[in-house]
């Protein structure tokens, strides 16, 4: 892939799922009563962020009423907020909130996409449908030549780069670490980080915490500064 703009364009345009493409068609036309006058984006939802990156974070996938309403991974809904307001903290990001794919948003050092770039049904896309979109994750990590650090969110994103890195030839550990908040492994100049998902249902019950998320992202600045 010769550019983030040709790989941003294969994506948007991909119906390698046809099961995904109908839910998002779907949401987009029905919509949430809060968003009814609004336009879903309803299409697969690229990466964004800085291209020089030293930090990649991967996630599970677009939110039905998020990304797949915003057309900005992490964009309009809980997750986001909590993400941004932490990359925000750590003086990785421009604002403390990621509304709207055009808002203004800058992020310094970091790349954000995901395993899967279609909002999927529960939240749960098929092994399948995660296959279908390794090859997006392949592109990046070509494309994103500086980055020493990968964080993960939650147990699917963990794997999806685990996957991804032994696909790419990347070197590995024997026996891939077990997932859980904090876990790490080394794949070459790569540092792969695991954090519980940003998710609402771990955000709310306080399985994830600010200051634990904030702790983590310390520990990735601090490294990237050594």
């Amino acid at each position: 892939m010769a550019s983030f703009t040709e790989l941003d364009q294969t994506i948007i345009a991909c119906q390698r799922c046809p099961r995904l493409r109908e839910y998002c068609n779907q949401v987009a036309q029905t919509r949430r009563a809060a968003y009814a006058h609004q336009d879903y984006w309803g299409k697969p939802v690229p990466g964004f962020g800085d291209p020089q990156a030293w930090l990649w974070i991967i996630g599970l996938a677009p939110g039905a009423h998020g990304s797949n309403r915003t057309g900005r991974m992490f964009t309009g809904d809980c997750s986001g907020d909590f993400l941004f307001a932490a990359l925000h903290r750590a003086g990785l990001a421009s604002q403390p909130a990621s509304i709207w794919r055009d808002d203004g948003l800058h992020l310094n050092g970091v790349y954000i996409s995901a395993a899967g770039r279609c909002a999927p049904p529960q939240n749960k896309p098929s092994p399948e449908e995660l296959k279908a979109c390794r090859s997006y994750l392949l592109d990046e990590l070509a494309l994103l030549a500086r980055v020493r650090a990968i964080l993960t969110l939650g147990k699917i994103a963990y794997d999806a780069t685990w996957t991804m890195l032994r696909a790419a030839g990347s070197p590995l550990p024997v026996v891939m670490p077990g997932f859980t908040h904090g876990a790490s492994f080394r794949s070459g100049e790569i540092e792969v980080h695991a954090s519980y998902h940003v998710s609402q249902q771990n955000t709310f019950t306080g399985k994830l915490t600010p200051a634990m998320f904030d702790s983590l992202l310390g520990q990735l600045k601090d490294g990237e500064a050594h």
